[in-house]
């Protein structure tokens, strides 16, 4: 169920403010003796209320969408870090129904004036009261890989940069949390799939214990299908079973 939009009492106040001034426009624009900078004056002080009264049903929608939204279930792996993440799709797939029913819209566009190397990716929150906010962050658009070399064309690149950038405004704007670790550009986080499972086999004190560890991760390697982190999941596997056989199946 979406969260239910309460104004303010300051909110209120603007608003009946705003249609008092608004009496008071129509009033002087059907008198034909007021001074016309005085008109100027009552609709640039109009201008300025109806943009405060826009801004605060932002704020209050803003609120009301984000107690909305929980937590965004991690669907996807990077093949190269091996940790789970959220897609664009996923978050959208989650997210669009709560903004919108609180009256928001997104757009997004590539900023022209971001540093060297970067794509500068903005996005336009607006709101059906008529306050629209922007925010924006800058991605590097190099084509290199995690050991810094080239994977990616430039216009490759480019692209790759524009959909992370759409993807983490997204999160950053509604201040959305991630069900699992969703550390695809290999910041500091939570551990990776690899980790977790090479971490389990480690664990593994007889051979019992492995196979089952075996088992459970093969699974959850095929969900996230990760063969190159299934690779060396089987080869943590291999090699912890060669060491139990070897110590004679405890504590090695």
């Amino acid at each position: 169920m979406n969260a239910v939009v309460e104004r303010p009492p300051e909110a209120l106040a603007v608003r009946t403010e705003s249609a008092t001034l608004t009496q008071a426009i129509i009033a002087a624009a059907n008198d034909p003796t007021v001074n016309v900078e005085k008109m100027e004056r009552l609709l640039s002080m109009h201008e300025r209320i109806a943009a405060r009264d826009a801004e605060q049903q932002f704020n209050a929608a803003m609120v009301a969408a984000q107690s909305g939204m929980g937590r965004v279930s991690a669907d996807a792996v990077n093949p190269q870090t091996r940790s789970r993440y959220a897609t664009y799709a996923q978050l959208d797939r989650t997210l669009r129904p709560v903004y919108t029913a609180n009256g928001f819209s997104l757009s997004f566009n590539a900023g022209t004036d971001g540093p060297e190397g970067y794509v500068r990716v903005v996005c336009y929150v607006s709101h059906s009261a008529g306050h629209t906010r922007t925010y924006q962050c800058d991605m590097p658009a190099d084509g290199k890989g995690a050991k810094g070399n080239d994977v990616m064309t430039k216009t490759h690149a480019s692209g790759s940069a524009m959909s992370y950038g759409m993807r983490y405004l997204l999160k950053l704007i509604f201040n959305v949390a991630i069900g699992e670790d969703d550390d695809d550009g290999n910041d500091a986080g939570g551990e990776s799939l690899i980790q977790q499972w090479a971490s389990k086999v480690a664990q593994a004190n007889d051979e019992d214990a492995l196979r089952a560890v075996m088992k459970d991760g093969v699974k959850a390697f095929q969900a996230a299908r990760d063969r190159a982190g299934y690779a060396e999941f089987a080869k943590a596997v291999k090699e912890r079973g060669a060491a139990l056989k070897t110590s004679g199946g405890a504590n090695a």
